[in-house]
């Protein structure tokens, strides 16, 4: 029953019909394994190991300017059914009521860290904000990163591409990096392909996702962690026939960030991604683009 509800997104009406029981009892049990598999957060939903991942360790495009990457970060907006009143602060950038939830994925597309619940219309940064100033919220080991979009700035722990160049393979066509700054866009853009594609297999798998649930908002915040930790442990368990292949991965059309926040960038770390931009396009000619 718990997995018609959230599989299809069959109101309960409708399943006390196929399985013979009373709406009460669907009700009650549909609320009982959501609360069960909750529980299983901390179990399967963990931070990234340390060590540099073998997609990295074993590609000359990555290795060592990515070494210490852990993964990436990226929200995604869930369609959302919330009271008329509350309306306006959930209208998300496709025009109708979402939450924004922000996810952290390591490179076996697994789901590191969730946030559900923010209302649509929250900008991804001040959802990462409120991520890192949670007692249990993301933590970054000194030294390590994530990669982001364009849409976040440039600061310890988190790396974004250049702004105003090139960025994804979509973008080039046939044609190669101009220089370093899109030689390091596209190298950037091919690692953090593993965010978009987990958030791909969690909506083709959890159809639900493109509708709007019949619970009240807060089961449906409940509802995309559920979904986020039966994903991992599918992913644990056997092989996931919904991960959409890379060659069919699009960037967000909302990549660009606010003029406003150029000045933000830490000048450290935008001067070391401007070092491994400049030793990717002296070391070209050795590896792939």
């Amino acid at each position: 029953m718990f997995l018609h509800v959230v599989g299809h997104n069959q109101r309960f009406r409708v399943i006390s019909l196929a399985f013979r029981r009373s709406i009460e009892t669907i009700s009650r049990y549909f609320q009982e394994v959501l609360y069960d598999v909750g529980e299983l957060r901390n179990e399967m939903i963990v931070p990234p190991s340390t060590s540099v991942h073998p997609r990295i360790l074993n590609s000359h495009r990555w290795y060592p300017y990515f070494k210490d990457c852990l993964g990436a970060i990226d929200g995604t907006h869930v369609l959302a059914r919330v009271p008329v009143k509350m309306q306006p602060a959930f209208i998300g950038r496709k025009h109708t009521t979402t939450q924004n939830v922000l996810a952290a994925v390591d490179f076996d597309l697994r789901f590191t860290y969730v946030l559900a619940g923010w209302e649509g219309s929250a900008h991804d940064a001040l959802i990462l904000a409120d991520a890192l100033e949670r007692t249990d919220g993301l933590r970054v080991p000194p030294g390590k990163f994530y990669l982001v979009d364009a849409r976040y700035v440039v600061r310890p722990g988190f790396l974004p591409p250049y702004r105003s160049a090139r960025y994804h393979l979509r973008e080039f066509g046939s044609n190669r990096p101009r220089d370093q700054r899109e030689l390091f866009n596209l190298r950037h853009s091919s690692l953090r392909v593993t965010v978009e594609r987990a958030f791909g297999a969690l909506k083709n798998r959890f159809k639900i996702l493109y509708n709007k649930p019949f619970h009240p908002y807060k089961t449906q915040v409940k509802l995309v962690l559920a979904y986020c930790i039966l994903h991992n442990w599918i992913l644990r368990h056997g092989h996931d026939e919904h991960v959409p292949s890379e060659a069919t991965w699009a960037p967000n059309n909302n990549d660009a960030a606010s003029p406003n926040d150029v000045h933000l960038d830490n000048a450290s770390l935008a001067q070391q991604r401007d070092t491994w931009a400049e030793q990717m396009w002296q070391n070209r000619g050795s590896s792939r683009v």
